[in-house]
């Protein structure tokens, strides 16, 4: 399986972080060795003075798929789950600076912790009004709602498929909605999808 990312996809988050807004979907990979599950703690890495939390909604890829067109993209994906896109932002500040890819600052060990459990496709009664939140340390630090996607599901999967094949299994994180911050050892942060506490996770 793999991750695939997408990158500037709030103009909250775009305008906090001093970006230009894309005309097309941002995107990037992680490893397969990026995911964090079943409540695994998050080790902050020793290359990093600096990682930041950035929690997304994430699609679960339900079918083979390619050149997928957005009338149809709603059927290759069956449940939507939280992740954490973790981010050396010291790193990615000094591999911009420098023209680089991001993936040092992206794709680290860890780097991609996801909701132990998936809520159905069916659940959600509109697809582009799905709230979550993360709360660290019991203080809300991100609110966000799909309805403020730059690029909303159907032309992620669309305009990734293009480019990559989809594959049962694959993960999408569709983006992050501005509060993102730096943790510290001892923090504990709580993901939530439409008020359900979806996901915990304890930072060492």
């Amino acid at each position: 399986m793999k991750i695939i990312c997408i990158g500037r996809n709030y103009a909250d988050h775009i305008a906090e972080l001093h970006n230009e807004v894309p005309s097309a979907p941002v995107i990037f990979l992680k490893p397969e060795t990026a995911l964090l599950q079943r409540g695994q703690p998050f080790f902050i890495p020793e290359f990093s003075q600096d990682i930041h939390h950035e929690l997304e909604l994430v699609l679960r890829v339900s079918k083979n798929g390619r050149h997928i067109d957005e009338p149809f993209a709603h059927t290759y994906f069956d449940a939507i789950g939280l992740g954490i896109d973790f981010t050396a932002r010291d790193l990615q500040s000094e591999l911009k600076k420098k023209g680089l890819p991001w993936e040092l600052a992206k794709a680290f060990d860890g780097s991609a912790p996801i909701s132990p459990t998936f809520k159905p496709v069916a659940d959600f009664a509109d697809l582009a009004n799905i709230n979550f939140r993360l709360d660290v340390n019991g203080e809300t630090r991100q609110t966000g709602n799909s309805s403020l996607m730059l690029h909303p599901f159907a032309k992620i999967i669309s305009f990734v498929s293009k480019y990559i094949s989809l594959k049962m299994g694959d993960l999408i994180f569709t983006g992050t909605p501005a509060g993102v911050g730096p943790v510290k050892m001892g923090d504990q942060l709580t993901g939530y999808l439409e008020g359900e506490k979806l996901l915990e996770l304890n930072v060492r």
